[in-house]
């Protein structure tokens, strides 16, 4: 098991980035919050995942253990794999999501692509008091992306499984209010505007 990676990085996309460890380059696939605040060139310390199937290994990468550890209490859940975590996981951190289970926040879930009312209810009892009780009210954090008219996040957002056009028409409606908007900030309110559809 792959626990943590120190490294610098080399490569910044907005599912993954690639992570320079001893002459190795390791792809790393990241909540947007953690990759918005990489920088080329920079050393960065991860909590790691790694999650192996048939045909593949793969590496997510956290900010702390505290979100690696509700990645992976996550994926253990009915009809959550590591993709759909990683969504979860990419609009609210560990302690967001405690604060989620104890209210039994159903709309907040229901603000991920693909889980709905039901599932949403499924996941709340599944996860149960497996991440502990809130302990404070979180508040996101991150340096900006580059500005780039909004086309990588509609791609972004077509990788956590949202329909081109919807993610188009999402994309489009922040810029009209933001068009100076950072990327991480147009995803943002981009996955706020799908969620509330």
């Amino acid at each position: 098991m792959i626990a943590s990676i120190r490294g610098t990085v080399s490569e910044i996309g907005l599912t993954n980035a690639v992570v320079t460890v001893g002459g190795f380059g390791m792809l790393v696939f990241a909540p947007t919050n953690t990759l918005a605040s990489f920088q080329i060139g920079k050393e960065v310390f991860l909590s790691t995942s790694l999650v192996v199937r048939e045909d593949s290994m793969t590496i997510f990468g956290f900010e702390n253990s505290d979100d690696r550890a509700a990645f992976e209490t996550l994926i253990t859940l009915t009809g959550v794999g590591p993709k759909m975590a990683l969504a979860i996981l990419s609009l609210y951190d560990a302690e967001e999501l405690r604060a989620i289970a104890a209210s039994k926040n159903e709309k907040a879930l229901t603000g991920v692509k693909g889980i709905g009312k039901k599932g949403a209810q499924r996941i709340i009892l599944e996860i149960g008091d497996k991440l502990g009780a809130p302990t404070r009210l979180s508040q996101s954090s991150g340096i900006p992306l580059p500005v780039s008219g909004g086309a990588e996040v509609q791609e972004a957002l077509v990788q956590l499984g949202w329909q081109s056009q919807k993610a188009e028409a999402a994309v489009g409606q922040v810029l009209e209010s933001h068009p100076a908007a950072s990327n991480e900030l147009i995803l943002r309110l981009a996955l706020q505007i799908l969620g509330g559809r």
